[in-house]
């Protein structure tokens, strides 16, 4: 039977892309075309995208590069992903999970920008959360946990009373520096070490206390 771990918080920190929105489809699209227009292969550069902001995965992928360069073909792809939401999808159980979280303390942090975060959860009909930590608020994109942070600043409460909801190696080290627990979603987050990995968040349950304390149950 699987085994079911119980972890108790005051709010909830949700990354998007690959955590609520299966945007894989896109992204592959994208940053392919882009590695293509590189001379980069194509693999190697989906290793390395997912979880941080573009700018920083071109750093990454072309470390000579000056970064204003960077920095203007990020815009490019931004304005790219944003036009394309075909087979941009709820992840599984995504729609219960955040319908369960109404009224509840709970952020979206996100390495997109908003303009591409509100079109994403829009193509998979998701309620966006009451708090926005997107691209723009932050002057560090994932693996630095400034977005995870402010996300807990903004509801009131310390970072370590926060849960985060991550499935990229960029944002799980993120949410663990930021002194987080993190509730790995999907396959992709097993092999990052975030406190708990579950297949979907049909495996996940949240539960409000009297007192506001959420109980969030994996398995």
């Amino acid at each position: 039977m699987p085994v079911t771990t119980e972890l108790s918080a005051r709010a909830l920190l949700l990354d998007m892309d690959g955590t609520l929105v299966n945007s894989d489809a896109v992204v592959e699209r994208c940053w392919r075309r882009w590695a293509a227009r590189q001379g980069l292969d194509g693999d190697a550069a989906m290793r390395v995208v997912h979880g941080r902001q573009g700018h920083l995965s071109m750093a990454i992928l072309l470390p000579d590069r000056p970064m204003e360069q960077n920095i203007e073909e990020n815009r490019l792809m931004l304005a790219e992903e944003t036009a394309d939401t075909d087979g941009v999808v709820p992840v599984p159980g995504a729609p219960a999970f955040l319908a369960s979280l109404a009224g509840l303390p709970h952020a979206l942090v996100t390495s997109a920008d908003e303009g591409l975060a509100r079109v994403r959860m829009g193509a998979a009909a998701l309620p966006l959360p009451p708090v926005l930590v997107t691209a723009e608020s932050v002057g560090a994109s994932k693996p630095d946990p400034e977005g995870f942070l402010k996300g807990a600043a903004a509801l009131g409460f310390a970072p370590a009373d926060c849960l985060a909801f991550e499935d990229s190696e960029a944002g799980i080290a993120a949410a663990l520096a930021a002194g987080m627990q993190v509730v790995g979603i999907g396959p992709r987050a097993a092999a990052h070490a975030p406190t708990v990995q579950v297949d979907s968040l049909e495996r996940v349950e949240v539960t409000a206390g009297a007192d506001g304390t959420l109980t969030v149950r994996v398995g």
